[in-house]
């Protein structure tokens, strides 16, 4: 038996127990529907039960994905965190534990968080960056592929996202060898000698974002 919801198929495993008067449907972390009954209710009843409980069950099954993907791990900024779900709203941070919500959107936070903090980082580098550059616009999206990316006609900066999860000091980088592309379009020496200028250890956040 199966149920279609958001065009996938979601398997539905029914268990019979003595003990059960009652039907029970749970969607456990592995996205399948477990319907839990006795051994007299018929898959005629489970059927129908299942269809007018449709929108609810489909309820469980976007709490069970948004919590499969929170639990790959929270990392903010250098630090890795463990998830703990709770009934409050918002987010709240205690020592290696995240306190947040099964409805909370990491993606939506990280977003906003990212808006505020790159911004600031932008400028921070841009006031002590050693070469006079026209002062760049900032965008933000995801990449799978980049870290970031100057164009410098439009003098459009674009980070990765996914910055806001390392330590500030690789989107520092990030952000000062974008920069530099507006002095040097390509990585010639003399672009990577500007780079070392502004950040005398970048060798080292190089070679470490390799590894990410």
């Amino acid at each position: 038996m199966q149920l279609t919801y958001n065009n996938k198929n979601y398997e539905i495993i029914i268990e019979k127990k003595k003990s059960n008067r009652n039907t029970y449907i749970r969607v456990k972390k592995d996205l399948k529907i477990y319907v839990t009954t006795s051994f007299f209710t018929t898959n005629r009843f489970i059927e129908n039960l299942i269809e007018e409980n449709y929108d609810r069950i489909g309820k469980m099954i976007d709490a069970q994905e948004i919590k499969a993907k929170n639990n790959n791990g929270f990392n903010y900024l250098g630090k890795q965190y463990v998830v703990i779900y709770c009934d409050s709203e918002g987010i709240t941070f205690s020592g290696d534990k995240v306190y947040i919500n099964h409805d909370f959107d990491i993606d939506k936070w990280y977003k906003k968080q990212a808006k505020t903090l790159f911004l600031e980082r932008l400028n921070y580098n841009y006031n002590n960056f050693s070469r006079k550059i026209p002062y760049p616009k900032l965008r933000i999206r995801k990449m799978t592929s980049r870290w970031g990316v100057c164009n410098i006609n439009t003098h459009i900066i674009t980070l990765n996202l996914e910055l806001i999860k390392r330590d500030i000091s690789y989107l520092d980088y990030v952000i000062i060898h974008e920069m530099s592309h507006l002095i040097h379009g390509d990585h010639s020496t003399s672009f990577w000698k500007l780079v070392e200028e502004n950040m005398p250890n970048y060798k080292k956040y190089r070679e470490e974002m390799k590894e990410f």
